[in-house]
Formats: C-alpha cells, sequence, structure tokens
C-alpha cells in the first residue's frame, strides 16, 4: 500500500472540503444610507443557499434602532451584532420575529446578518426579503410625532381584529412606530397573547412578521381612510391615522 499517496488523496479531500466549507460562508457586505433628511431606508434584495449578506448601519449611542425584515422564506432571518464585533449576536431574528427595537449601547456601525437557515440553504432555497431599518432618537419620533410616555410608540389603542376560527370580530391592542413618508410598523398583539408585525411602506401595507410556524398568505386592500389587512385566516382594520397621526 502506498502511503505516500494515500495522504496526498487525503490532503486533497480535506483542503477541498475547507474550501468549499469557506466559499460557502463568503459574506458580503453592504452599507446602509439614508436619504438627506431620512431617519429611515427600506431595501429589497434576495438570497440563496448559503449566500449571507451583511448590512451596516452606522448608529450614535442612545439612539433606537428598529429593524424589521417581511421576506417570502420562513426560514429567512436576520441577526444583529454591535460595533466591532462579526460573530457574537445581540439578536437572533429566528427567536425574535424577524422584529428588532432596542436603544443602543455603544456608537458605530452595526451589523445586520441576513440569510437562511442551514436546512434551507442545504437545499439550495431562495428568499426574497425586504429590510427596513429605522434610527431614531429615543424620546422622539423621526416624524415629528411625541412619544407615548414610557413607551417605544407613537401611539398605542385597539383596532378591530378576527382570528382564525373565529367568526366575530374584536379588538387587538397595537403600538405604532411611525417613520418618515409613510413608514411605519404597527405591534399587534392578538388575544393569545402573541405578536403580530405589519410593515408599511409610503402609506402602504407591504408585509408581516413571517415565520416557519406562520405561513399565512398576506393580502392588503384600502376602504376609505381603513386598511384591511389579511394574514392567512386572519383579519385586522387598521385606520389611516394609525400610520399617518392625526
Amino acid at each position: 500500500m502506498d502511503l505516500k499517496k494515500i495522504n496526498v488523496g487525503f490532503c486533497f479531500f480535506l483542503c477541498f472540503f475547507v474550501t468549499t466549507a469557506l466559499n460557502a460562508q463568503d459574506i458580503e457586505s453592504k452599507t446602509i444610507k439614508f436619504d438627506p433628511g431620512s431617519t429611515s431606508a427600506t431595501i429589497e434584495g434576495s438570497i440563496r443557499g448559503y449566500e449571507i449578506v451583511d448590512y451596516l448601519l452606522n448608529v450614535q449611542k442612545g439612539q433606537l434602532l428598529n429593524v424589521g425584515m417581511a421576506t417570502d422564506n420562513a426560514a429567512n432571518y436576520f441577526n444583529i451584532m454591535e460595533p466591532g464585533e462579526d460573530q457574537v449576536a445581540i439578536f437572533n431574528g429566528s427567536t425574535g420575529e424577524n422584529m428588532f427595537e432596542r436603544q443602543t449601547e455603544k456608537s458605530g456601525d452595526y451589523r445586520i446578518r441576513v440569510y437562511l437557515m442551514r436546512s434551507a440553504a442545504r437545499r439550495n432555497e431562495k428568499a426574497n426579503y425586504r429590510l427596513e431599518t429605522t434610527v431614531s432618537a429615543l424620546n422622539a419620533g423621526s416624524s415629528g410625532d411625541a412619544m407615548v410616555a414610557g413607551t417605544e410608540f407613537h401611539a398605542t389603542g385597539k383596532v378591530a381584529c378576527r382570528m382564525a376560527g373565529k367568526n366575530a370580530s374584536e379588538y387587538c391592542d397595537f403600538g405604532v412606530i411611525r417613520s418618515e413618508n409613510g413608514g411605519a410598523i404597527v405591534k399587534i398583539t392578538k388575544a393569545d397573547g402573541r405578536p403580530r408585525n405589519i410593515f408599511f411602506e409610503n402609506g402602504e401595507a407591504m408585509g408581516y412578521d413571517k415565520s416557519e410556524a406562520d405561513l399565512g398568505e398576506f393580502k392588503a386592500s384600502k376602504k376609505a381612510d381603513l386598511y384591511i389587512i389579511q394574514i392567512g385566516k386572519e383579519y385586522y382594520e387598521i385606520p389611516e391615522a394609525v400610520i399617518f397621526g392625526g
């Protein structure tokens, strides 16, 4: 038996495996820049398989950072890492329902890492996503709204809602975080206590916080000054004033 040939062959296999693994984890970096006078930005993108994209967003200590993502693949998530960190996350989208809101503790570039779960990556699945980022002072909204005391919201209240398996409508608690130009995240608390986040952009309902166990089709329409939102068998009525104030 020729041990030299075996060693050479084993080295080739090992080197090939390591190179393939590294290539599979190549990370593309992009910088998020707000338009002049704006405090928010929306990015649309797609990834497939093991592709990963890092979005870098400069935030000052003490600002309120809000990141939400709508996606057509339930295995598509994002993590967030503080400035100077590229591995340890302060937020994991797979457990946080792709919705992050927190006052920042450091100044610098925050890393928003968009990826597919390993099982979906192995199947070479594709995800189309919309990532919305907002940075604002802790005590005032970008739209000039006052904040509801003791909360992160510009307004709170109740909206008409109907859950799966129920015939009659009821009312669900909500809080809204507004950004400029008709952008908003409406955070609804369902009757069972679970959250439902609905994303608005330019005054239009664009998506929701989809998860692996939550695959309902999203439909949005408008009747007079009322947004009609359907997510699978869930139903919501959101007044226009929730999005724009007034």
